[in-house]
């Protein structure tokens, strides 16, 4: 049972609201700073286990007072079970944590029970992690480049790096399947770094090879604003690499200025310093408000896919689309649109006065020799 990062306050209610809730026998054992370890016997069914699971998630859910101060202390709960006269404390503690893990996971202030799919599942992660900390080694990530075509010129103005890992079992693994993993195990920060090295150091072969104009774009998780030192990783990379942040795009999600608004203000200033362009990629998806867009140093708005894909013919993603278009206009923000696929999307996307568009119409993400290719040369 993990209960948060609790003063010792907090922890001395939690374990006297623990106490009141398990029956007379079990033993409540305080295994760390804010997680406790409840021994359960002559149980009668799962059942048995579920209900006490919710008993202690509403009990440590009450709020208590401490130096007349009302604070609130939540927990999850990892669950496992020994069958059998004999059991292994480490085995079964290595279960629950890995149920507890679970819980977390899914959103805090639930309980998990441990099973034979979550284990496979862990396993599979410590796989994968495993696997991708080679990969880093092996230089076994690369990146494709869609191009962003300049509505008024039709012109392509730059590109968006996208993330690839050419796993030896697996074949080319998108992102969605490892960097939440990176982002968890702490991979995403030398990674972030490397694609941004990578992506710059190819925006100058493009320039090398007459390709003066063009911009590309970078994703940042916010596992890198969190971890600190954003702002003089970039600069050190642009430094290094001799690239002019004029042509630097770093594209944000709206959850970030949710987290931490100082320091990600702070942080973002910083980045502003230097040139370089931030965009909030995915806009519309989040729950940022709208003074945010005021608030924080943000040069573009990236419309996301979820809205283009039903353009034209769904009134309500054709309103959130104008809208999203007018409110980058009348903010002086320049707006993208991507996952463009068809040319009723584009022709709508035109009329609205939409700055520029990426997508499969126009080319899916390429390699940097394919990229080069396609572009439309002199």
């Amino acid at each position: 049972l993990d209960a948060g990062a609790c003063p010792d306050d907090r922890v001395r209610h939690g374990l006297h609201r623990l106490s009141a809730c398990v029956r007379k026998g079990d033993t409540i054992a305080r295994t760390g700073s804010d997680e406790f370890a409840i021994l359960l016997e002559n149980l009668h069914d799962q059942r048995e286990v579920e209900r006490l699971c919710q008993k202690i998630l509403s009990g440590l859910s009450e709020p208590i007072f401490v130096r007349g101060e009302e604070i609130s202390v939540t927990a999850s709960i990892g669950v496992s079970f020994c069958s059998g006269d004999v059991a292994d404390v480490a085995e079964l503690l290595r279960k629950a944590d890995n149920a507890l893990n679970r819980a977390k996971k899914d959103g805090r202030g639930r309980f998990c029970v441990f099973t034979d799919a979550l284990q496979a599942a862990s396993d599979e992660n410590l796989h994968m992690e495993s696997a991708l900390r080679r990969a880093i080694v092996e230089d076994a990530l690369f990146l494709c480049y869609q191009p962003k075509l300049c509505l008024q010129t039709g012109q392509v103005v730059g590109a968006e790096a996208l993330l690839r890992w050419r796993h030896p079992r697996l074949g080319v693994v998108m992102p969605s399947r490892f960097v939440p993993l990176a982002e968890e195990c702490g991979l995403i920060v030398p990674i972030g770094e490397w694609v941004l090295r990578r992506a710059c150091q190819d925006l100058r072969r493009w320039q090398q090879l007459g390709f003066d104009d063009l911009t590309v774009a970078v994703n940042l998780s916010t596992q890198q604003f969190r971890h600190g030192g954003l702002g003089a990783m970039v600069e050190r990379v642009l430094e290094e690499t001799e690239t002019d942040p004029n042509q630097l795009v770093l594209e944000i999600t709206e959850s970030l200025l949710l987290e931490d608004d100082d320091n990600s203000r702070s942080q973002l200033d910083a980045l502003k310093a230097m040139g370089v362009a931030v965009y909030l990629d995915d806009f519309g998806t989040g729950y940022s408000s709208l003074s945010y867009l005021k608030r924080f140093p943000i040069d573009g708005l990236k419309i996301d896919r979820s809205f283009v894909n039903d353009l034209p013919g769904n009134p309500d993603e054709e309103a959130i689309t104008r809208a999203i278009i007018a409110l980058g206009r009348a903010l002086r923000l320049g707006v993208i649109a991507e996952g463009v696929e068809n040319r009723a999307q584009l022709d709508l996307l035109m009329r609205e006065g939409c700055d520029a568009v990426q997508g499969f119409l126009f080319s899916k993400p390429l390699p940097f020799d394919e990229f080069v290719a396609a572009l439309p040369a002199g």
